[in-house]
């Protein structure tokens, strides 16, 4: 009895998945563990391992399709040679050939019908059990049917792939407009929504329509942190091995300005409001998927280097996939820099069930009014959006003057006044 590769549990929250990519096909080899496909859900991306040892014999899924947790995307035969007992055995069956050689006799016009019949067979040993069921089903031969699969053999996704293929009289020649009369080069792609997408677009939806969202503005002169890093950055990195971004110096003013608005901090859970004693603040990355917000949990214990270190390996591991589940789950606060893509003024929209994020933005030289005087500083704009229902607007503005406070003198994130 073949056995079944199912997609695993992968998050208690998680019921479904998007098959993205097969890494083996009908008729390949596998070991027990090898991983036989990739699965996306809305915050990573993982792999199905094959429980057995054997030959893949069907494959149910598709790239780009949804699968259930728990659902049979593919079936093994165990024990079967697969592709490379089979390479073996077509080499012995040349090897018996080349020794008849000498036995051989010409060819009579009666010995044609047997050659095409060992054609034949030799041509449906190629053809996969899932293949061969849909050709009798679409009266179609194995010798119709263009084999994509190792050594040429015949997948299902072959026969499907020739049944959809238009004939020459059906096609429409270049330049003709279409049944409905739009020419024939206007063509539309439909993309399946990638789990990630599809989560992010629910959660935005659903912030909006359960939440009172509204968006506070300030700008920031940041000057003194500019001068800082100049001072220090060289020696910094030499110490730390990190470069002294921004990104720390507004979670440490960040972390400070909860201390004094704890309600930014909190969230309504059914009829309550749970205010939380500890910081984890989650830090917006983009990866290869979308944008995604690993947290830094209890962030107020963390010094300048150990937040910018943490930031620096959720870049590198946003890119390529490798940030864990669990370091996307919970947060109690979140800043959103989309200065880094040159974002001049945004209102970012707030992470469920939190109630506050913070956006920042592109530094850009601006005159500004100081003593009396024009002078020429460089201004960041800086947004706060917050629910409404648990953060007041009095709140809300006062914390967001703090966090401008503190970024114009820094000193002051270290005497934490």
């Amino acid at each position: 009895m073949p056995l079944e590769i199912k997609v695993p549990s992968v998050g208690e929250s998680i019921t479904e998945v998007m098959i993205v990519k097969w890494l083996k096909s009908e008729g390949d080899r596998v070991e027990t563990d090898d991983p036989v496909a990739e699965i996306e859900t809305d915050k990573a991306t993982l792999e199905i391992p094959s429980p057995g040892a054997g030959t893949i014999a069907e494959i149910k899924k598709k790239e780009n399709e949804w699968a259930d947790v728990g659902e049979v995307v593919a079936t093994l035969e165990e024990g079967a040679g697969g592709s490379a007992s089979k390479k073996e055995s077509s080499k012995s069956a040349d090897k018996g050939a080349k020794s008849e050689e000498p036995k051989e006799k010409p060819t009579q016009p009666d010995e044609s019908p047997k050659q095409e019949a060992s054609a034949d067979s030799a041509q449906e040993e190629k053809v996969m059990p899932a293949a061969k069921r849909l050709l009798a089903e679409k009266n179609l031969t194995a010798n119709e049917v263009q084999g994509t699969g190792k050594g040429g053999r015949i997948l299902k996704e072959d026969v499907i792939r020739h049944s959809n293929t238009p004939s020459d009289s059906q096609s429409t020649p270049p330049g003709e407009e279409g049944a409905e009369g739009s020419p024939a080069g206007r063509q539309e792609e439909v993309v399946p929504m990638s789990p990630l997408r599809r989560t992010v677009a629910q959660r935005l939806v659903d912030a909006q329509s359960s939440a009172a969202l509204l968006t506070t503005f300030n700008e920031a002169d940041m000057s003194e942190v500019i001068a800082l890093r100049k001072e220090y950055g060289e020696a910094f990195q030499k110490k730390h091995e990190v470069k002294l971004g921004f990104m720390s110096f507004f979670v440490k003013a960040s972390i400070e300005a909860l201390k004094k608005f704890p309600a930014v901090n909190a969230q309504i859970r059914d009829k309550d409001i749970v205010y939380h004693n500890y910081y984890d603040v989650g830090i917006a990355v983009s990866s290869t998927k979308g944008l995604v917000v690993p947290v830094l949990r209890n962030a107020e214990a963390m010094s300048l280097a150990e937040i910018e270190l943490r930031i620096k390996d959720f870049g590198e591991r946003g890119k390529a996939n490798k940030i864990e589940l669990k370091e996307l789950e919970g947060g109690t606060f979140t800043i959103s820099n989309g200065g880094v893509f040159g974002s001049l003024l945004s209102t970012p929209i707030v992470n469920p069930p939190q109630s506050g994020v913070l956006g920042l933005h592109s530094i850009n030289d601006r005159p500004v009014a100081i003593d009396g005087q024009v002078a020429i500083r460089p201004m960041m704009y800086l947004a706060l959006t917050y629910d409404h229902r648990i953060v007041d607007g009095r709140e809300a503005v006062t914390f967001l003057r703090t966090i401008k406070e503190l970024i114009e003198d820094p000193a002051r994130i270290l005497l934490e006044i």
